[in-house]
């Protein structure tokens, strides 16, 4: 397309922003927008799926939709452009370099030669956050800054940015925009909270969900309901709004098979891809060691039931999974070496300090596994409202690619679809995977009698260059012996 400029408007072009970690292409699921229609800045145009997650792209400035680059369903390099809008009253974008020494994303005070340009911002997606070049979090409007020059602000590491042009003149106070992630917002809108009257506690001033959480009243009947006869962890974390616990999400949407068809094919790109390409590494990277051990787990789920009645976990989803993981968390910290990964480069077996505990969801994109930040230092509510988060994240398909980096242990839940066990593969550069099978009546030996008891099996794989078979037993060992007794929280922790 051939620049056009004008003394009042020029076009500006919006490219793919740059992924990171790895990731050089991304995607185009839907656009949101139409040649001709008006777009503010931060305003969602598209959605695009990487090989990490769908993601939503907002539009960095004012003006008109000229046009769109791509079709839906177009795979689209990092840097290509994709949207181009028309922009009224702004430097053209071949003029910039004139002025500014050749720097196309130095905002307008540096082009006209009243102050040095500004570095520029580096693009990512929303959700991954500011890199940590010498990128700016633009200034709170009203916050003091002079109407057409930038206020220099320190770097914020969670800031989602999505494109390196300038940033338009500040508006007024009155006409402020809050500050939030898509997914924030999308929360505001479905609990029916007005974002202007939330108090953010994010860096710079931005939105997190526990604020919005925070303004709204906990919603009534938002716990599901167990299902008869099972009383295994549900629901599955990436399970649709709506699919019965049990029951399991499409991995993939299905193609639309001809009549008499004998053979369908189906691409293979985006999250499916990049889990293959993991699941191979690993399997083939790590010596996998599973080893199963089947308790009773009749006081935990009767613990559960009493929790759901308790005051303080009012408005929060519990479930077994909630004590499971809780087990795990504690039997990590009696087991510390578990919680490691292996340096290859280095030849060094790195302990970590913290627990990243990942969720292994099957959503209709694929499997992914977003993970709870330090869970060791959450409260039972904490860790509850950490999962809840979680389980409606993936829902939405809105997981984010910084939710699913840093993992150190993980927990998979086949249970939800009536599988009773399984050799679960490592995540890759975590050491150890629980498998939590189906929670359902067995005869059992209690107490000198057969009873009938709720019973589990739980499968433990680690990776047998830094995990002996001591202490993968140990681990494992511990989390059954605190399901059959869970008071072992309290006297463990």
């Amino acid at each position: 397309m051939t620049t056009e400029t004008s003394a009042a408007a020029d076009f500006r072009e919006f490219k793919m922003p740059d992924v990171g970690e790895g990731l050089t292409e991304a995607e185009i699921l839907k656009w949101y927008v139409t040649p001709g229609e008006t777009v503010t800045d931060g305003q969602v145009v598209c959605e695009v799926e990487t090989a990490k997650a769908a993601v939503e792209l907002p539009i960095p400035y004012d003006g008109v939709v000229h046009e769109l680059r791509f079709e839906e369903g177009t795979t689209v390099d990092v840097g290509a452009a994709i949207i181009t809008v028309q922009v009224a009253g702004a430097i053209a974008p071949q003029e910039a370099p004139a002025r500014s020494g050749g720097d196309e994303s130095a905002p307008e005070g540096a082009a006209n030669g009243t102050e040095p340009a500004a570095p520029a911002r580096t693009p990512v997606l929303v959700g991954y956050g500011v890199a940590e070049s010498s990128t700016k979090r633009r200034p709170r409007r009203g916050a003091g800054g002079v109407p057409g020059q930038p206020v220099p602000a320190p770097p914020v590491a969670a800031e989602p940015v999505s494109a390196a042009e300038p940033e338009p003149v500040p508006e007024p106070v009155s006409g402020e925009r809050p500050l939030a992630k898509p997914p924030v917002r999308k929360l505001a809108k479905d609990l029916g909270v007005d974002l202007a009257s939330v108090l953010p506690s994010g860096p710079g001033g931005i939105i997190t969900r526990e604020d919005v959480h925070a303004a709204a009243a906990p919603a009534p009947g938002q716990q599901a309901p167990a299902s008869p006869g099972v009383t295994a962890p549900q629901p599955e974390p990436a399970a649709p709004t709506g699919t019965p616990a049990g029951q399991a999400a499409a991995p993939t949407a299905e193609p639309a098979v001809a009549a008499g068809a004998r053979e369908t094919r189906t691409p293979i790109k985006g999250v499916r891809k990049a889990t293959a390409a993991a699941m191979v590494g690993s399997a083939f990277t790590a010596p996998h060691v599973t080893e199963f051990v089947t308790v009773d787990v009749t006081r935990t789920v009767k613990l559960v039931e009493e929790l759901k009645a308790d005051r303080d976990m009012a408005g929060l989803r519990v479930n077994p999974l909630l004590l499971i993981a809780r087990a795990l968390i504690v039997a990590i910290r009696r087991n510390p070496g578990i919680n490691a990964s292996w340096d290859e480069a280095n030849q060094e077996i790195v302990r970590k300090h913290y627990v990243n505990l990942g969720i292994a969801a099957a959503t209709p994109r694929g499997l992914i596994v977003p993970n709870i930040k330090d869970a060791q230092d959450k409260t039972l509510p904490q860790l509850a409202e950490s999962l809840a988060d979680l389980v409606a994240t993936a829902r939405e398909g809105r997981t984010s690619p910084g939710a699913m980096q840093g993992g150190t242990v993980t927990i998979t839940n086949v249970g939800v679809f009536g599988i009773d066990s399984g050799t679960p593969i490592l995540n890759p550069g975590e050491a150890a995977i629980l498998a939590v099978g189906a929670i359902k009546p067995q005869p059992w030996v209690h107490k000198g009698k057969v009873k009938p008891r709720q019973v589990t099996t739980l499968a433990l794989s680690f990776d047998h260059r830094l995990v002996d078979g001591e202490l993968g037993s140990k681990v494992l060992a511990d989390v059954a012996a605190i399901l059959e007794q869970p008071r072992r929280l309290i006297t463990w922790a």
